[in-house]
């Protein structure tokens, strides 16, 4: 069933909603920082939805089905790898439950262009197959969202964002956007959030198993290291800084219940504009201050490096049985246009 995506026309129609409050910048100015961090009064009329208590399927992971990997946390948390569990276990609980769930992607200047279709058609394919998922494309460029081809309830919504100068702020300024729409619709609407970014393709299945109360990812790069290796902020001076830690996570990938996203776009957004102010910025950007959240509020479920992988520089490694979703390749011949 195909929904209707509505265009940006060189107006702010009343079908988007401007989530960013202030402009293109490398920094930004007190007033504007005190603007983003003001928050909207909550309707008392409307109610919130809850999310299913995932421990009952939890218990039926089987963490010995993998001896080549660790599949489980110091604190408990399973560490998700195939062959650990049954999907269709998952899968019938959440649709029993009536678990639906909210994807954020964004997709600013030639990255849309770039990454946007392969991103939509092959999560259609492969991501919570059989459950309700609504997409929020984040966009400075609404009027060039194609139309997509989508299952049964499934829909798209449009919305758009400013453009800043740099990436990096891109990056971590999304963490307020994200912030805004689960505050204003999806804490009404979707028990489960993800965020994922753009230049990403699913290859394989992302399905129920990846819900829970607050979902990390491991690192493709890091989850074989030791700690001493783990890229973390070193600077005192910033929020992000860590001096050791438990894993290192990769910000492209990161979910959970409305409440624990929201808390962890809330922490790292307060980090990142504590750092501006101090005319700081961490090592990684947004994902420094996502690794020193998880450090202090641990996840409750981890994904493993199956759940995003780079096949194109790692290739294949023996542990990898499925590569759920990868990196894309970098498209210089239209991000360099």
């Amino acid at each position: 069933m195909c929904c209707f995506v509505f265009f940006f026309t060189g107006f702010k129609s009343m079908y988007f909603r401007e989530l960013e409050v202030v402009g293109a910048g490398d920094w930004f100015t007190e007033e504007q920082m005190t603007e983003q961090m003001t928050e909207q009064p909550m309707d008392p009329k409307r109610r919130r939805v809850d999310a299913l208590n995932v421990s009952r399927m939890d218990a039926s992971l089987n963490y010995s089905a993998r001896t080549d990997m660790g599949t489980q946390t110091p604190w408990k948390a399973p560490i998700m790898w195939e062959g650990m569990f049954d999907g269709e276990v998952y899968d019938k609980a959440h649709r029993e439950a009536n678990s639906s769930v909210a994807l954020t992607v964004f997709a600013i200047g030639r990255y849309l262009e770039a990454y946007l279709k392969a991103f939509m058609i092959s999560a259609e394919k492969h991501f919570m197959i059989g459950l309700p998922v609504t997409y929020y494309i984040f966009t400075d460029t609404p009027e060039k969202v194609p139309d997509f081809k989508l299952g049964p309830e499934r829909s798209v919504k449009v919305l758009y964002t400013a453009r800043h100068s740099r990436w990096q702020d891109i990056s971590m300024m999304r963490m307020k956007t994200i912030s805004r729409i689960i505050e204003s619709e999806i804490s009404y609407r979707f028990p489960y959030v993800y965020c994922m970014d753009v230049d990403s393709v699913f290859e394989g299945r992302f399905g129920s198993e990846a819900l829970g109360e607050s979902v990390a990812l491991l690192h493709t790069y890091y989850y074989k290291y030791s700690k001493e290796a783990f890229s973390y902020d070193r600077n005192p001076k910033s929020k992000a800084y860590m001096e050791t830690g438990d894993y290192y996570y990769h910000a492209a990938v990161f979910g959970g219940t409305w409440r624990n996203v929201k808390a962890l776009v809330d922490s790292c957004y307060d980090g990142i504009i504590e750092d501006k102010k101090n005319n700081v910025e961490a090592l990684w950007h947004d994902e420094s201050h996502l690794n020193k959240y998880f450090w202090l509020h641990k996840p409750s479920k981890v994904l493993s490096p199956e759940y995003y992988w780079d096949a194109i520089v790692l290739k294949s490694r023996p542990e990898i049985k499925i590569a759920r979703m990868i990196w894309a390749k970098k498209r210089y011949d239209v991000l360099r246009m």
